[in-house]
């Protein structure tokens, strides 16, 4: 789904305009990015948890020349579902009736 698709539900689900739409949608991840940009954990509930990682420098081989390397120190975007999403991603199969044992006489 691109942000054109996410508008056009957006604006179905609300009986709004793809315009009203989009200008919501992009406040909304306008707020998400100051946050993260400020170092700041964003966390919606059911949905998960962004947050910004420091990634320290690290030891690697150019694959190319095949010496080594260190890549530089930078920060990184973390997400992790949360539970309701996660959920609704992996729904737990209807238990099966338990079967009756059928004792010998």
């Amino acid at each position: 789904m691109k942000k054109n698709d996410l508008v056009a539900a957006i604006a179905a689900k609300e009986n709004c305009s793809k315009k009203e739409a989009d200008k919501a949608l992009n406040l909304v991840l306008d707020a998400i990015k100051e946050a993260l940009v400020a170092g700041e954990k964003v966390s919606i509930t059911g949905f998960g948890t962004f947050e910004v990682r420091d990634r320290a420098a690290k030891q690697c081989i150019n694959p190319i020349t095949h010496k080594p390397m260190t890549t530089k120190p930078c920060k990184a975007l973390s997400f992790k579902v949360g539970k309701t999403l996660k959920d609704a991603l992996n729904p737990e199969p209807a238990a099966a009736p338990a079967a009756k044992s059928k004792k010998k006489k």
